[in-house]
């Protein structure tokens, strides 16, 4: 941790009434947390990619954003609810306290597929929980939307291809 670091939090779960798609991030970037919005960065290709899979012309109003997405039984959180980070990199992430995705889940049995947003996604929610029973709810790792390139980068239509996993549960 860095001195006179702030410890940054996710923000609530988006729920529709009957999700069946829970997407997992890790926990927000710099620009998000600053718009206080899901994927707030421009350069980010998550809207983008849902509008595509669902063969939608892009909106610019996050609420608008949102309510395609609950029309739509997706349901956006986090993996992480808090944590140290400087910048925006998930490796720079550092004490980090996951959210209470399981009570989550109890509260909404209609989610049958958890959507993790990239590795760190992944590897924090298989950390915390393994508990989570694989054949009654589907765990996948998705391609990242992170505007960051990676070693493992994928280009947009690449992502989109992976991304589609999401429909076969909606």
């Amino acid at each position: 941790m860095t001195v006179n670091q702030p410890k940054i939090s996710s923000f609530p779960p988006v729920l529709p009434e009957n999700p069946k798609v829970l997407i997992l991030g890790s926990i927000p970037g710099k620009k998000s947390l600053e718009k206080k919005q899901y994927y707030g960065n421009p350069r980010n290709h998550f809207w983008p990619i849902m509008f595509r899979l669902f063969e939608r012309e892009p909106v610019d109003d996050y609420y608008e954003k949102i309510l395609f997405i609950k029309n739509h039984g997706i349901a956006l959180w986090d993996t992480i609810g808090a944590c140290y980070r400087e910048g925006s990199l998930d490796a720079a992430i550092t004490e980090e306290e996951p959210n209470n995705i399981p009570h989550l889940l109890g509260k909404h049995p209609s989610i049958s597929l958890i959507a993790c947003n990239g590795g760190k996604s992944y590897t924090t929610f298989k950390k915390y929980f393994p508990e989570i029973e694989e054949d009654i709810i589907k765990v996948i790792k998705l391609p990242s939307t992170s505007p960051i390139p990676g070693r493992y980068t994928k280009s947009f239509d690449e992502k989109v291809d992976a991304w589609r996993e999401i429909l076969n549960h909606i």
